[in-house]
């Protein structure tokens, strides 16, 4: 590129460039530092104390010895189960006989359960580790 005197016509002035800059932007990676991330898991026993419900179950057998002309249903009285068991008795002629019921009744209980648990937390740990000063790092990497 060549470079010609420029005149300034209002002044009568002529300007000769003698020097010129330019610049070229560029980029290159450095290596700073590197980061290390880990994680650690806390185990820490704690004590569950909890109110369980339950429900057993009490079999009674009554004998009834009764005479019926047909086997009775199943029944309920308050929380029992009332179940007939019928048996046939050979006479001159057949009877149904209730022999015996049984009696089935759900009893609600309550106890405190204590046990101990493993409970576990898990931390993230980040420690950052400055690089000794060296160049800049290779391209490509």
């Amino acid at each position: 590129m060549t470079w010609e005197p420029s005149t300034q016509e209002d002044r009568g002035q002529i300007v000769l460039p003698l020097h010129e800059e330019k610049i070229q932007v560029g980029k290159q990676r450095v290596v700073t530092g590197s980061v290390r991330i880990s994680t650690v898991t806390r185990e820490h026993e704690h004590l569950v104390d909890e109110l369980l419900a339950r429900e057993d179950v009490e079999i009674q057998r009554r004998p009834v010895g009764r005479e019926v002309t047909r086997a009775p249903a199943i029944r309920r009285a308050g929380n029992t189960i009332i179940i007939p068991m019928i048996e046939e008795v050979l006479v001159v002629s057949r009877r149904l006989v209730v022999k015996e019921e049984i009696r089935v009744r759900l009893v609600r209980k309550k106890e405190r359960s204590r046990q101990r648990v493993t409970l576990r937390k898990q931390e993230l740990i980040v420690s950052r580790h400055p690089a000794p000063l060296r160049g800049p790092a290779e391209p490509g990497r």
